[in-house]
């Protein structure tokens, strides 16, 4: 069973920093990607940001330019650097990790609120 221990939200405000992590254990096959999405109230889960085990990086458009997505390979971490937040950016994170053999894990997921 693969276990991922997110943490790092919380409430912050407009303008703010905040830095998410997502620690994978119990993989039976090697990670392929591991990644970010959220979801706000009524409104569908989306992709925030993904990195392959090599590195190769894709992020969403609202995110660009100040989210920063990166990884520990040795750790089985996923890093989520998230600046200039905005109020729209509120929503529940979740870590996803894939897996060589293509199944996919999901976190618990993680509150952020951005508000003054």
């Amino acid at each position: 069973q693969v276990q991922l221990v997110e943490s790092g939200g919380g409430l912050v405000q407009p303008g703010g920093s905040l830095r998410l992590s997502c620690a994978a254990s119990r993989t039976p096959f090697s990670i392929y990607t591991m990644g970010w999405y959220r979801q706000a109230p009524e409104k569908q889960r989306e992709l925030v940001a993904r990195i392959t085990g090599g590195g190769s990086t894709n992020y969403a458009d609202s995110v660009k330019g100040r989210f920063t997505i990166s990884r520990d390979n040795a750790k089985n971490t996923v890093y989520l650097q998230m600046n200039s937040l905005k109020p729209e950016d509120t929503a529940v994170y979740y870590c996803t990790v894939t897996l060589l053999s293509a199944t996919t894990y999901w976190g618990q997921g993680t509150q952020v609120t951005v508000s003054s």
